[in-house]
């Protein structure tokens, strides 16, 4: 893992992962300096590197200079998402994403998921990204403090959260019922499409209700980083005017 926020998020939430930090020698600044005292203060191993090394360590990476060399979490999948359901309250959050493949984009919802006070983020194990670092550093320590569970099939998970009381809302361009009209009450999972093509067909079915973020009639589309944020935060504004 590479860059400030998620190395020192990383250390303050999973130290016991941490093997070692790799600093560039030139790298003084007050918080890099704060990122190394949390790590020694919790025992784990500082090495100072000039460029060179990391960069023969990290090929073709944009390190920053900052890294943090870790065991690889547990994957989490569906089962790990059913313990979870009955922790989370009466009306939790969950956001969906259906084959996002570039890590920027992952990343980007991570962080606003985050921010928005969702539970935890869906998405397909196969033919879509993970958590790699380049999601990991786009998410500024969002990925520490927001599960992601990669599930082998996408639209049965769906149904067993409209099982399980969720209600399931597809973000579609083509869609006729406007988000600002749409129900956001109770349970709920936002499902979003891949860059491009949108939700697949078994997606949309599993979905109990499909909705459009209206746009200038000049626009085509919105980055599904962007529409993320516009829905969740759509939920959580109605959500507190409701409390």
């Amino acid at each position: 893992m590479f860059g400030l926020h998620a190395v020192l998020a990383l250390i303050e939430t999973e130290a016991d992962r941490v093997r070692a930090i790799w600093v560039q020698d030139s790298r003084r600044e007050d918080r890099v300096a704060t990122v190394l005292a949390q790590a020694a203060s919790r025992g784990i191993t500082v090495e100072v590197m000039p460029r060179r090394t990391l960069d023969a360590r990290l090929p073709g990476l944009r390190h920053q200079g900052l890294v943090a060399w870790a065991i690889p979490p547990a994957r989490l999948g569906e089962a790990d998402l059913q313990e979870r359901l009955s922790a989370w309250g009466e009306a939790p959050l969950l956001l969906a994403l259906d084959g996002v493949q570039d890590p920027h984009n992952l990343g980007a919802c991570l962080r606003t998921a985050w921010a928005a006070g969702v539970q935890g983020v869906i998405v397909p194990a196969d033919r879509a990204v993970g958590l790699t670092p380049v999601v990991r550093k786009v998410a500024v320590g969002a990925a520490e403090h927001v599960p992601l569970f990669q599930v082998t099939n996408l639209a049965r998970t769906l149904r067993m959260l409209g099982d399980a009381g969720f209600r399931i809302l597809g973000a579609d361009a083509h869609a006729e019922e406007s988000l600002y009209q749409a129900d956001l009450s109770g349970p709920l999972v936002w499902v979003l499409g891949a860059e491009g093509s949108g939700l697949r067909r078994l997606t949309q079915e599993a979905c109990d209700l499909r909705v459009t973020i209206p746009l200038d009639a000049a626009a085509e589309s919105l980055n599904v980083s962007v529409a993320a944020g516009v829905v969740l935060f759509e939920t959580r504004r109605r959500r507190l005017t409701a409390d």
